[in-house]
């Protein structure tokens, strides 16, 4: 099911990395969904993508500067106004920085302001993403109520192929919708969900049915779980469950 995002305000930081190319098509499906997408990129992201692109594809320009802006304290009003942080890609450094409360940049300082839910999503080669301190960094960070989008496995920078590939960038806007639905306004209803056509059998062979695809009602059951609810799908067209 598509995102649906209409009037969110997603601040998208981008740290770095060569994954940040995978960014723009985040930032572009944020925009689709129907966000309010602010791209703030950090130096080493700079050196991978140039702003104007994000520039292009966002709802405003780039922000990459805690001084170069009209604005004397940026990192507060885009923590202040922000209902997701989404950080994608999010590298070793910036994960370290997070974890430890650093705020040296316009995207960390934005991290440490918000009150909004964050949302990571982690890229880098599989040793650095083992290491003892990165796995511990991420540790605190969920039980600081961060919600992380592992990565995956697949080919990474320099030919490596291992776990450390930025999740894709479906995946990372599926999350962030879940995310925005966490006020869980539907968790304690339990819904039930009819999907797909009605077969009424003839005998133990042979039944009168019909070819609805079932595709809204699981969609309809997947919105209702994004909100909190627990749903029952029945269906004659089985789909995937709803994944968290």
């Amino acid at each position: 099911m598509t995102a649906d995002l209409g009037g969110r305000r997603v601040v998208l930081g981008v740290s770095g990395g060569i994954a940040c190319y995978k960014a723009v098509e985040v930032c572009r499906r944020l925009v689709d969904a129907g966000a309010h997408v602010i791209p703030v990129m950090t130096e080493d992201a700079r050196r991978f993508v140039g702003e104007v692109t994000f520039s292009a594809l966002a709802s405003e320009p780039v922000r990459s500067s805690l001084w170069n802006d009209s604005d004397p304290i940026p990192h507060t009003k885009l923590g202040q106004g922000a209902d997701l942080v989404l950080v994608a890609p999010a590298t070793a450094k910036l994960i370290g920085k997070y974890a430890a409360g650093i705020s040296d940049d316009l995207l960390t300082a934005t991290l440490l302001a918000t009150r909004a839910p964050v949302l990571v999503a982690p890229a880098m080669h599989t040793e650095m993403r083992e290491h003892p301190a990165v796995q511990e960094n991420l540790a605190t960070l969920r039980r600081r109520g961060v919600s992380i989008v592992d990565p995956e496995s697949g080919r990474l920078a320099g030919g490596d192929v291992g776990e450390g590939r930025l999740a894709s960038p479906e995946r990372i806007v599926e999350a962030a919708a879940h995310v925005l639905a966490s006020a869980a306004d539907l968790a304690r209803l339990r819904i039930l969900v009819t999907a797909g056509g009605t077969r009424e059998p003839i005998d133990p062979v042979r039944f009168i049915g019909n070819r609805s695809s079932g595709k809204m009602g699981h969609a309809v059951a997947k919105a209702a779980h994004r909100r909190g609810a627990t749903v029952t799908v029945v269906t004659t067209t089985p789909q995937l469950a709803p994944q968290e």
